[in-house]
C-alpha cells in the first residue's frame, strides 16, 4: 500500500518511521524539508505540496500541531482534499477539534473521499517505539480495512465510534491527565510543607491504594455501574480525611483551590444525606448538572478489565 504521510515533527517523524519499516511505500511532506530528510534517506519520496501527496496515495496520514494547520492542510491552496479521489480515506493522527472533524464531514462527502480522526496517545517515545494507543473515529468498515496499517503504528488501536467521537476521547483522556498534574501538585506541596522529604513521600504514596492502580480504572467501581451501595469507604469519613487535609494546608499557608473545591462538593453530597453511601457518590453531583444517567452494565466493564489486550 502507498502510504501518504503530512507532519513529520516530534510525532509524525516516528510513527512514519514504523509504518516505512512495515515496508509501506511512502509519500511525505512537511512545513520544513529538513524535516523529512531522514525518512526520504530510507526511501520515502518527498511532495511539495499536500495536494501532491493525496494525489500520490491510497491512503493518507496527517501529524499536525491542531486544528488550525489541520484545516490549512486540507482545504488551503493546494491543499491535500484537492488531490483525494473517491474513497480514498485520510487518518488525522492530530489531537484535533471534534467540532472542526464533524464540520468537513460534508466536504469530504462532496469529494467523494473518507475521514477519520485518529488521535494518538504514547508521547514521542511511545510514536517511536509504536508503544501508542490510536483511537479512531468514522466509517467502521474502512477502519477494518486499514487496520494492519494502524498496527504497524501502534500497538494499541481501538475503533471508538462516528466520526468525532475519537478526538473526544483524546481530549477526555489530556484533560484529565492534566487535572490530575495539577490536584497532584497542590497535595504535594501540602506534603512538603508540611515536613514530608518528597522523595520519601512520592514513594510512600504511590504504594497506596490509589498508587497501585491504573488511573482510570477507579471510575469501574462506582461511576460507570452506577452503584454507591453498599459503602467500601463511607462518605462521611471521605469528607473527614478531605477536611484534614485542607485544614493542614490553610495552616500552613498553602493554596489548596482544587482540594477545596473537593470538600465544596463532598459536603453537599453531605447535605443530601449520602454520609453512609459510599465516597464516591460526590461524583453523582456531576451527573445531575450535565442531564446525564450513566449506567453501565458490571458484567461489559468486568469483560474490559479480563482483555490483556488492554493492558
Amino acid at each position: 500500500m502507498r502510504l501518504g504521510f503530512i507532519g513529520l515533527g516530534l510525532m509524525g517523524s516516528g510513527i512514519s518511521a514504523n509504518l516505512k519499516k512495515a515496508g509501506h511505500d511512502m509519500v511525505v511532506h512537511d512545513l520544513r524539508r529538513q524535516a523529512a530528510e531522514k525518512i526520504c534517506a530510507a526511501g520515502a519520496e518527498w511532495a511539495n505540496s499536500p495536494r501532491e501527496v493525496a494525489a500520490a496515495s491510497d491512503v493518507v496520514f496527517t501529524s499536525l500541531p491542531g486544528p488550525r494547520e489541520f484545516e490549512a492542510v486540507v482545504r488551503g491552496d493546494n491543499g491535500m482534499l484537492s488531490g483525494m479521489s473517491r474513497g480514498q480515506p485520510l487518518f488525522d493522527f492530530s489531537t484535533n477539534s471534534p467540532t472542526l472533524i464533524r464540520s468537513l464531514a460534508s466536504v469530504f462527502a462532496e469529494r467523494g473521499a473518507v475521514l477519520l480522526d485518529s488521535p494518538v496517545s504514547g508521547g514521542p517515545a511511545g510514536a517511536a517505539s509504536g508503544k501508542m494507543a490510536i483511537w479512531v473515529g468514522g466509517d467502521e468498515e474502512v477502519f477494518k480495512r486499514h487496520r494492519p496499517v494502524l498496527d504497524a503504528a501502534g500497538d494499541q488501536v481501538s475503533y471508538i465510534g462516528p466520526l468525532g467521537s475519537a478526538s473526544v476521547a483524546k481530549l477526555v483522556h489530556n484533560l484529565s491527565g492534566y487535572m490530575i498534574q495539577t490536584a497532584l501538585a497542590e497535595a504535594f506541596t501540602m506534603g512538603v510543607k508540611a515536613g514530608v522529604d518528597p522523595l520519601t513521600l512520592w514513594k510512600a504514596v504511590r504504594n497506596g491504594v490509589t498508587g497501585r492502580r491504573r488511573t482510570f480504572d477507579g471510575l469501574a467501581d462506582h461511576f460507570l455501574p452506577d452503584i454507591y451501595d453498599p459503602a467500601r469507604f463511607a462518605l462521611k469519613l471521605a469528607h473527614k480525611d478531605v477536611s484534614l487535609a485542607t485544614q493542614v494546608g490553610r495552616e500552613l499557608g498553602v493554596p489548596m483551590r482544587i482540594a477545596n473545591l473537593t470538600l465544596e462538593e463532598m459536603t453537599e453530597a453531605l447535605g443530601r444525606g449520602w454520609e453512609g453511601r459510599d465516597s464516591r457518590s460526590a461524583m453523582l453531583l456531576q451527573k445531575e448538572r450535565s442531564g446525564l444517567d450513566i449506567k453501565v452494565d458490571p458484567a461489559d466493564i468486568a469483560a474490559v478489565l479480563r482483555d490483556k489486550s488492554n493492558v
